[in-house]
């Protein structure tokens, strides 16, 4: 026998005593969301549970059927809910419930806002779970044996949900977990039968689990008395109707019913049960396959973006089961990380029962099921994109940075994924991005052979560069990136539909035949023109830049740093020195503008002095617009302070 182990008390986490403090003061308006959580996460216990003991029969301890059980006693003023699920041991039930290990709590407390409103939003994606006992209850006790341990290896853990829980050994003959609500004044309302059913029915009716309650007993009819014998048994058979259980959901996992037996509230109520999200998913698709192999799917677009949706190691979106069996809820190889943010179920019928995810990663089964729901999803979001194109909006406003990773990493799916990609654009004077490539081809100029785009810090960094001057003067529209994520779907995404995608900052600019003879030949004779020029700026600036040449892309500006076509980009070498990554020292080209006025003056320009300063103003200039760093501000600062004195001396 086990000595059992003395009460201990222990102080919550930090980062839980922030979250209950804001989840007890945000859900208020939404109590009953409580009985939703802990009854999912009894649901939970029980998937473990009947895959634990595929390889265990001894688990089941003569107690084949998986139940849940919800009772009150108005008396006691309590709510108890029960499983005999897998249950916990002591160190289970001090870290799953003194402390958060979810990845990205500090960042999720961080995104709080104060506003109770937006804050319950934030709150429902975190996934709320065994703390929302405490919006009702100002104390819990919980009683829980794990699975194949004696019975005096139970453990109870009690707290008033302020700084501390106690943990104590008990003997718990039952395996699983029960979880007695002691209420708060004020909320009697949940001492009552029908409301509890209600929240059942409305919150969990498709958990697969069956969820019972006391059958309830109605007045008898005691206008015939027949004595105290007959009295006495009438007590007895009252009695044992109070002890018989009754259930109260149907039971039965909602993506194994064909889809005329499933009312769109029950998709939405489902959604929640495994999101844990307050809100309605913005979309879902159901989907059976049969063949050569056989599975269902049942996969949903969330509303909103959760708070960890940069996380790229979150994998719980997809709950796996094989032939309705529960296997894991973390099936990373069920859904590539660009579509991270999807929740749903994948139920096969031809993987094994004892499939290990050392298998999942190379299995032709599973990557035909990845393929198939990827396929689904892509196919749901073009229609989407389609028939409700401000959906969508709303849709890309949520994901749109994560779709962009997707055609690096999804090669196969590319072409659709460029579909789906939004950006902004010289089209439209906003940093909205609702230009698709199919808008951006339709309205390429006569002549016009490429897509052109460019990439900044921001939109306004990107609207006012120079590179955009001879894009503006002929009209043609110009993609506009700015997110971070940017550059790297650029470098997986070379063309589309037969169009190459071409920087506007780099190599030389070919507008091939939206150029006249006229332009092309005046372009020629400004090169011979100012071929000494050129020579002379790049002997000043000397291993500061590869080349130096005329340019013309440039209307207003005097001159604009390029990069090889084949070369990193210089936002792209900044992103990579802020994340601390080494980038490759790109030597840039300086374009000059053979049209504007100090370019044309500093042609004549005798004095070596101030040419040196002119010709390295123009290069630092440029750099500064281009969002780079000058190595010498105050060298910069002398410079141009010195042409200031020069110039006005003149005046």
């Amino acid at each position: 026998m086990t000595t059992p182990s003395p009460k201990e008390t222990l102080g919550f986490q930090t980062e839980v005593k922030q979250l209950l403090h804001l989840m007890i003061n945000s859900l208020y308006s939404n109590k009953e969301i409580f009985l939703r959580e802990l009854i999912s996460n009894a649901a939970d216990a029980s998937d473990k549970f009947r895959f634990e003991a595929l390889t265990n029969n001894a688990l089941f301890e003569e107690d084949s059927h998986l139940k849940i059980q919800i009772a009150f006693d108005k008396n006691q003023r309590t709510i108890t809910i029960a499983d005999n699920g897998i249950g916990m041991e002591r160190q289970e039930v001090i870290d799953n419930i003194g402390t958060i290990a979810k990845s990205g709590t500090r960042a999720f407390l961080e995104n709080l806002s104060g506003d109770k409103k937006k804050d319950m939003h934030l709150i429902g994606q975190f996934g709320v779970g065994f703390y929302s006992a405490f919006i009702v209850a100002d104390k819990v006790t919980l009683e829980t044996r794990k699975a194949g341990l004696g019975a005096d290896q139970g453990i109870r853990w009690e707290s008033e949900g302020a700084g501390e829980f106690t943990v104590e050994s008990i003997d718990k003959p039952t395996r699983g977990t029960t979880i007695t609500l002691h209420l708060k004044e004020g909320e009697d309302e949940f001492l009552n039968s029908w409301r509890l059913r209600t929240i059942i029915t409305n919150y969990s009716d498709h958990i697969d689990v069956p969820i019972e309650m006391i059958k309830e007993v109605h007045d008898h009819d005691h206008s015939h008395d027949h004595g105290d014998e007959n009295k006495k048994e009438e007590e007895e058979e009252i009695k044992e109707i109070k002890e018989e259980w009754e259930q109260v959901n149907k039971a039965t996992a909602l993506w194994t019913l064909s889809k005329n037996e499933i009312k769109e509230d029950e998709y939405k109520a489902f959604y929640k049960h495994i999101s844990h999200d307050f809100e309605d998913p913005m979309g879902w698709t159901h989907n059976r396959v049969e063949g050569k192999l056989e599975y269902t799917s049942l996969l949903f677009i969330p509303a909103r973006a959760p708070f960890d949706l940069w996380d790229r190691d979150q994998r719980h979106g997809i709950k796996l089961y094989v032939q309705r069996t529960f296997i894991m809820d973390d099936a990373e190889q069920l859904m590539p990380r660009y579509l991270r943010f999807i929740k749903g179920v994948v139920d096969s019928n031809d993987l094994p029962l004892n499939i290990s995810r050392e298998i999942l990663q190379n299995n032709k089964i599973i990557d035909t099921i990845r393929g198939g729901s990827v396929k689904k999803i892509l196919g749901m979001l073009e229609d989407m994109a389609e028939k409700e194109p401000e959906k969508y909006q709303t849709f890309w406003k949520a994901f749109g940075q994560v779709i962009k990773e997707g055609p690096g990493e999804d090669y196969a799916n590319r072409e659709q994924l460029g579909k789906l990609l939004r950006f902004a654009s010289t089209h439209n004077d906003s940093d909205a991005q609702e230009v698709s490539l199919t808008d951006y081809i339709a309205r390429m100029k006569e002549k016009q052979e490429k897509i052109y785009y460019i990439t900044a810090d921001s939109f306004l960094a990107a609207k006012s560069s120079p590179h955009l001057e001879v894009f503006a003067k002929k009209g043609v529209e110009v993609l506009v990136l700015f997110d971070r994520v940017d550059e790297w779907l650029i470098a997986s995404l070379p063309e589309f539909d037969g169009k190459p995608l071409q920087s506007v900052t780099k190599g030389e600019l070919d507008l091939g035949d939206m150029e006249d003879e006229q332009e092309k030949q005046q372009q020629k004779e400004s090169e011979e023109k100012f071929k000494d020029l050129t020579v002379r700026v790049k002997e000043t600036l000397g291993d500061k830049v590869k080349e130096v040449r005329l340019t013309h892309r440039l209307t207003d500006s005097p001159s604009c740093l390029v990069v090889g076509e084949h070369d990193m980009s210089s936002y792209l070498g900044r992103l990579l020195k802020e994340a601390g990554q080494q980038a490759p020292e790109v030597q840039p080209t300086l374009e000059l503008n053979p049209t504007h006025p100090i370019v044309i003056r500093l042609k004549s320009e005798e004095s070596k002095e101030k040419f040196d300063d002119w010709a390295n103003l123009l290069f630092e200039q440029a750099l500064i617009t281009e969002g780079g760093k000058l190595e010498e501000p105050a060298a910069f600062a002398k410079r141009l302070n010195r042409l200031l004195s020069s110039y006005a001396f003149q005046i």
